[in-house]
């Protein structure tokens, strides 16, 4: 990329649209439109905010072309009333909570750059209960996306039990299952993690063939008996001997000829692209205290140092530079 002066300039100051649209979901301001356009006035009577400030945030989020503005009167756009709307099947306000939650440990790069060290608390399990749900159900946002691609596209004929380990609300056990009738699941994952879990099984209908095991996968054991074992965006958290450790897990708990999967966000091997990856080693940087994004390399030597097999990266188009790697258990 060549970059010019106004695309510079604009990029620094990108995060103005960002903010106005996390202002709009925190606020909740898009479900104070779903029954109708309105004034400002009125949506700042309903959400409890000031009508001039109101005026400007309805303003911005209309020349995002967010809302329609017609005289005096906001309206949703379908994209709006879809994605933006709480009580909508397909709200995103979850992931957008989460991305507002993590700006302040944004800001403070430098510090966490002199330093080496996190800058910010946990945004997951050790969070405020809003921080938890934002974090927790905005992966069920972001995996909701790709989960019934990506459990299309993965060949488990044959295989009867899967652990989702590290899974949070256990969206891709949900998926896998769905498009393999013979498949049970269990996600393992933090005490926190199972009211949130239940909700997605709960959800889709799924209570006889999901179910949770809560567990630390750092300090406790994982199940066993399993002939396949799914790890997606956990390596990222811990650093290259806490991923050795965990990989170690996972293979522990596959029965002999079992297949593991990790999904990662995956630099190239000289770790200058693509650029998600290399930002979100920024996002590790400023919140844990070692994890980073890993090249296809590093996870090759990984997979390989943990006993697996036949490691390979396979063939999927994923957004955001991610890639799933498998390996086979002798």
């Amino acid at each position: 990329m060549n970059w010019t002066i106004p695309e510079l300039l604009q990029f620094s100051g990108g995060y103005w649209g960002a903010c106005a649209l996390h202002a709009g979901v925190k606020l909740d301001v898009f479900s104070s439109l779903a029954d109708g356009a309105k004034g400002h006035e009125a949506v700042a009577q309903r959400s409890g905010l000031d009508a001039r400030g109101t005026a400007m945030l309805l303003d911005a989020l209309a020349a995002i072309n967010l809302l329609v503005k017609a005289t005096d009167s906001y309206a949703l756009t379908p994209f709006a009333a879809d994605c933006l709307v709480r009580s909508a099947p397909g709200y995103l306000g979850h992931i957008i909570m989460h991305h507002h939650h993590l700006m302040e440990s944004w800001a403070k790069l430098p510090e966490a750059l002199r330093s080496g060290a996190p800058v910010r608390g946990s945004v997951s399990h050790g969070a405020e209960e809003e921080v938890r749900e934002s974090f927790l159900m905005g992966m069920f946002n972001l995996a909701s996306q790709l989960a019934p691609q990506i459990a299309a596209r993965l060949d488990l004929a044959g295989r009867r039990r899967l652990l989702d380990l590290g899974g949070g609300p256990g969206t891709y056990a949900v998926h896998f299952c769905l498009q393999n009738p013979e498949l049970t699941a269990t996600i393992y994952d933090l005490p926190t993690s199972r009211e949130f879990a239940g909700k997605v099984i709960t959800r889709f209908g799924l209570e006889e063939r999901v179910s949770f095991h809560a567990g630390d996968f750092d300090t406790d054991g994982v199940p066993t008996g399993f002939d396949v074992a799914w790890l997606s965006h956990v390596l990222h958290s811990e650093g290259p001997q806490g991923c050795i450790n965990l990989l170690a897990k996972g293979v522990s708990a596959l029965e002999p000829g079992g297949l593991l999967l990790v999904q990662e966000f995956i630099l190239n091997d000289d770790k200058d692209g693509p650029v998600f990856p290399a930002l979100f080693s920024l996002n590790m940087l400023v919140g844990t205290p070692e994890g980073r994004s890993y090249s296809e390399r590093e996870l090759v030597e990984m997979l390989t140092g943990a006993g697996l097999r036949n490691v390979r990266r396979l063939p999927a188009e994923l957004p955001n530079g991610a890639g799933i790697m498998a390996g086979d258990k002798p």
